[in-house]
């Protein structure tokens, strides 16, 4: 038998064994405190945020719970510490405070130990975006408010694209996505941006406790950088594959062997846990020369949609959209359905350019007392009017032509024979991908059969010396760049 003191004691050294080893359950209470969170959240959210949350101590009207991370513990005392505390008061009167500390291999590290402060909890309209908290370095790409589905102009150049980012953006919370990862490609100005931040405006609006994240590549690249100087990369990882929706930006900026590593370890662990991945580029994933393999193979394996150039209908709809808004500001403003007309004829390019030539029209309306008509409009957009977006060229498309052109196969283009039939149909196609595309020595080398850089430079310098004394040459190397450009 134990005395009172001896009684004391053991209880003491449980409770401290009981801090330091930890128990997912540990108290009846914790038990059924978990048991009504789980009914409340989901299955998904509670696994996402509890799973890993151990009872550790209850004395003097403290609980003590412990997370793993320095981010899970934050996060859970910002957005479930005041439900955690009202469900613990409900099993037992005598709570005064929850605390939740993060657990060490040796010790717990407790509340009065930390420093600084925990932070106060976020505003509800921030709650579904971990990574965004006010000041956090590690905060998502800011969003434009502007950028939503309502203010997307559809039309058949990105009907398909708008539809499945509108599905991915609705669709509720722990369905299995049905387009992951949905990718999407377009030229400059085209909307894709805009699309992806539609998506996590629209995502919020609908579920706010859904974690939603938009990321350029540049900003994802700077964050985990600044993680592996800090040491924090464990933390930083464990925050994004928590994502509920992550949305990249700029795919083709993707460089540095150790953060394409990282990346794809991320979006494996994404896709594998049905979590829906939005990727954006200038370019198809088979076009993204300089990514890793591995990435490409799993951008390739989700559903790859493009946008193209608006005709004229979308352009026309695209003004009288942006015209409306500007009213909105100054309904005063007058801008006649001719001039749109001309507008929409003249700037076939992008919705940017759209953009920039009816601002011009704007800012003469308001600041000059003549009427715009289309000979002021022909003068406000005069740089602008022909513009085209030139036509984007692929090496695939220079070996067709070539070997059309030249009768020889494309696996012959390829091979390592060396006949002058072959030699120089090669040499010119690796002239033309040098000279019409931005594919540098190396990048073309890989695409014609694995070459080395050297010997794509020798071929293109070959053609140029062969091409300023031959005329024949000369002329069939533009007959080539035309039929590419048409």
């Amino acid at each position: 038998m134990l005395n009172g003191a001896a009684r004391e004691e053991t209880s003491a050294i449980g409770s401290r064994e009981s801090a330091i080893e930890g128990n997912p359950v540990g108290h009846p209470a914790w038990a059924r405190v978990r048991s009504r969170l789980r009914a409340e959240l989901g299955e998904d959210v509670f696994t996402s945020w509890f799973a890993r949350v151990d009872f550790q101590a209850m004395s003097g009207g403290v609980v003590r719970l412990s997370a793993p991370t320095v981010f899970l513990k934050g996060w859970i005392k910002s957005h479930y510490g005041d439900r955690l505390l009202q469900l613990w008061q409900e099993e037992d009167a005598s709570v005064l405070r929850v605390d939740v500390v993060q657990r060490s291999a040796l010790r717990v590290v407790t509340a009065e130990e930390e420093a600084p402060a925990a932070p106060a909890p976020l505003p509800r309209q921030a709650a579904e975006a971990p990574s965004e908290a006010v000041g956090d370095r590690f905060a998502g790409s800011p969003l434009d408010p502007r950028l939503t589905f309502a203010s997307f102009c559809e039309g058949r150049s990105n009907d398909v694209v708008y539809r499945a980012a509108r599905a991915v953006a609705l669709s509720p919370e722990g369905s299995s996505p049905a387009y992951n990862p949905l990718y999407v490609h377009a030229g400059v100005g085209l909307g894709k941006s805009h699309l992806l931040q539609a998506i996590a405006h629209e995502a919020r609006t609908i579920d706010p406790r859904r974690r939603t994240l938009y990321l350029t590549v540049e900003r994802f690249t700077q964050q985990f950088v600044a993680a592996m100087r800090e040491r924090t990369t464990i933390d930083y990882k464990e925050r994004l594959r928590a994502i509920d929706i992550l949305l990249i930006d700029d795919m083709q900026f993707l460089t540095g062997k150790t953060v394409q590593q990282e990346f794809c370890h991320m979006l494996n662990a994404l896709l594998d846990s049905a979590k829906q991945v939005v990727v954006a580029a200038d370019r198809p994933p088979s076009e993204l020369d300089g990514i890793d393999e591995r990435v490409r193979s799993r951008l390739k394996g989700g559903v790859v949609v493009g946008i193209a150039a608006p005709d004229f209908d979308l352009r026309r709809r695209i003004l009288e959209t942006r015209l409306a808004a500007a009213r909105e500001r100054n309904p005063a403003l007058v801008i006649a359905d001719p001039v749109l007309d001309y507008v929409a004829r003249a700037v076939p390019t992008n919705g940017r350019d759209l953009d920039g030539a009816l601002n011009r029209l704007i800012c003469r309306a308001e600041f000059s007392d003549l009427p715009i008509t289309v000979a002021v409009a022909e003068v406000a957009i005069a740089d602008l009017v022909g513009l085209r977006e030139p036509k984007r060229i692929r090496i695939e498309d220079i070996q067709k032509v070539v070997s059309s052109h030249f009768n020889v196969s494309k696996t012959d283009l390829l091979s390592a024979r060396r006949t002058r039939a072959i030699v120089r149909p090669r040499q010119i196609a690796m002239y033309l991908a040098k000279t019409m595309t931005t594919r540098s020595f190396p990048e073309i080398g890989k695409r014609f059969g694995g070459r080395d850089h050297t010997t794509v430079l020798h071929a293109v310098r070959k053609v140029e010396e062969l091409a300023s004394g031959d005329d024949t040459l000369a002329q069939e190397i533009e007959l080539l760049k035309r039929m590419l450009q048409d």
